[in-house]
C-alpha cells in the first residue's frame, strides 16, 4: 500500500501505520510499532505501551477531553464522524492494571463511522486472539486494511463486524513478526 492509505483514523504515513494526523506539526498521534503502541505528543518524548500490556476492551471515542468522550460520539446523517475535537483510543493495561487513553488529532478528511468500527473490531480481535504484535508489521496491517476498506457505509451488526475482522486477519496471512 502507498502512503495515504487509510481506514478511519488509521493511516499509512512514511511507511508506518499511525492513528491520527501525523502530517501536521504539533499534533498527537499513535504509532503502531513492532514493540507496541507509541503515543506521540507535542513537546514530549512520547511513551511506549508494549503489546503484552494491552488487554481486551479497546475502543475509540471522540471529543476534546477523555471525560467528555464517554459516549461514542456524534455522527452525520451520511454516517460520518462529526466534530473536530480529536479522538481517544481507550484500553486497559496490565502489570499494573490501569485504564489508559491515548489521544490523537483528527485528519482534515472525514472518517466514515463504519471504517472506525471496522478498525476498532480489528484491534479487539487481535488483542483477544493474543496477536496484537501483528499491528507492528506495516505490510500485514496494509493487507488487513485493504480487506476492510470500501464497501457500503451502513449500519452493521456486532456479529458482522466480528466476522469481518476475523476475515481480515485470515486474508492478511499468517503471523509474520
Amino acid at each position: 500500500m502507498k502512503d495515504g492509505a487509510f481506514l478511519g483514523p488509521l493511516e499509512l504515513h512514511d511507511g508506518r501505520w499511525v492513528v491520527g494526523d501525523a502530517t501536521r506539526a504539533g499534533t498527537r498521534w499513535v504509532e503502531l510499532r513492532p514493540d507496541g503502541l507509541y503515543q506521540h505528543e507535542p513537546d514530549s518524548e512520547g511513551q511506549l505501551f508494549p503489546w503484552p500490556r494491552i488487554m481486551t476492551g479497546i475502543w475509540i471515542t471522540w471529543g476534546k477531553h477523555p471525560w467528555n468522550s464517554v459516549s461514542r460520539g456524534s455522527y452525520t446523517v451520511k454516517g460520518m464522524v462529526a466534530g473536530r475535537g480529536g479522538g481517544w483510543l481507550h484500553m486497559t493495561l496490565r502489570h499494573p492494571y490501569e485504564d489508559c487513553q491515548l489521544r490523537f488529532d483528527q485528519h482534515a478528511r472525514l472518517y466514515r463511522a463504519v471504517d472506525v468500527l471496522r478498525l476498532e473490531y480489528l484491534l479487539r480481535h487481535l488483542i483477544d486472539e493474543g496477536k496484537p504484535h501483528l499491528l507492528g508489521d506495516p505490510e500485514w496491517v496494509g493487507d488487513a486494511v485493504a480487506h476492510l476498506t470500501g464497501g457500503k457505509n451502513r449500519w452493521i451488526t456486532s456479529r458482522a463486524l466480528r466476522r469481518t475482522a476475523a476475515e481480515a486477519v485470515t486474508v492478511a496471512g499468517p503471523d509474520s513478526p
